[in-house]
């Protein structure tokens, strides 16, 4: 104990910095964990709070899971999810690798930071506001891509009614909003490579490309293989304003919109149990986390300087 009190006072200003982190994890990620239990009964609110409201709400064990799947949209929602998922992963790695490289070869900088401020400025964007300008291309009477189809004498198409064209338009709007933002990450790390690495291959005679082969993308693959592994652990949640706002929750286009999150708000909306939208979050977490251990597991077993732990 002697000696836990001296490593305190030895290193007390650096604890000092780490203070608030600790505090607001605490706070915000450690305590609300309490809230689990939630998901294992039928909650009913209680005048007397919060505390109360659970410790008096009856244990049903598991009947608040059957909610994601006893039903025929079991399958859709869980399939829809995890695709949707695995295309932003490896695209959004994909073009955010891309574009982060092509701003670093721009010779010019300041029209190169003109370029990572316009790409980056979506990810600022609400879904909201994100929805009324999808809107304002996919209108039936006034929408963008219906006057092309004019010009061209094509009839007028209803893209809200048009399910087969849908997963198309999300993953480019989710590319869209994100990659500026993913990008960055990735151009500070290029940034930060040793320039005489470029110098000395470049004096072997090699071309960009061999550059970005042989230097750029191995120097990015431990943080490529970090941010992979984060975002498989997110893989069974989904952006709710992506699947909810900008299909504009049009009914016909559930079969390939509606994900775990927009079901459980709408059966949330629609019986006010919060217990099953508990149960969601829970499946949704462990899940995840069983993902993020197996990932990292794999990563560790063949590359162990990249794995996350």
């Amino acid at each position: 104990m002697g000696q836990f009190f001296k490593n305190v006072m030895t290193n007390k200003a650096m604890l000092f910095f780490v203070l608030p982190g600790t505090i607001w994890f605490l706070l915000f990620s450690y305590l609300p964990m309490f809230g689990t239990i939630i998901a294992f009964k039928e909650y009913r609110f209680s005048r007397d709070g919060f505390l109360a409201s659970i410790m008096n709400s009856e244990w049903v064990g598991l009947e608040n899971f059957r909610f994601l799947f006893s039903t025929d949209d079991a399958y859709i929602i869980t399939r829809n999810t995890v695709l949707y998922n695995f295309a932003f992963i490896v695209l959004g790695l994909v073009f955010s690798v891309a574009l982060a490289i092509i701003l670093s070869e721009i010779i010019n900088k300041r029209l190169a930071k003109v370029y990572q401020t316009g790409m980056f400025l979506p990810y600022f964007l609400s879904w909201v506001i994100v929805g009324y300008f999808v809107f304002s291309f996919l209108s039936y009477d006034k929408g963008v891509l219906n006057q092309i189809l004019g010009w061209f004498g094509a009839d007028p198409v209803q893209w809200y009614s048009e399910p087969k064209y849908w997963p198309i338009f999300l993953i480019l709007i989710s590319l869209w909003k994100g990659i500026g933002y993913n990008s960055v990450i990735y151009l500070a790390a290029i940034t930060g490579i040793d320039k005489s690495l470029f110098e000395a291959a470049m004096i072997d005679g090699a071309n960009k490309w061999q550059q970005i082969k042989s230097i750029t993308i191995p120097m990015l693959k431990p943080l490529m293989t970090i941010l992979t592994l984060l975002a498989v652990g997110k893989i069974f949640y989904a952006d709710f304003g992506l699947f909810y706002q900008v299909p504009r929750d049009s009914g016909t286009l559930y079969s390939v919109t509606n994900v775990i999150d927009t079901y459980v708000y709408r059966g949330l909306k629609t019986t006010g149990e919060i217990g099953m939208s508990a149960a969601a979050g829970l499946y949704q977490s462990v899940v995840g986390f069983i993902l993020v251990m197996t990932s990292n597991y794999i990563v560790r077993k063949y590359d162990r300087e990249n794995a996350l732990f």
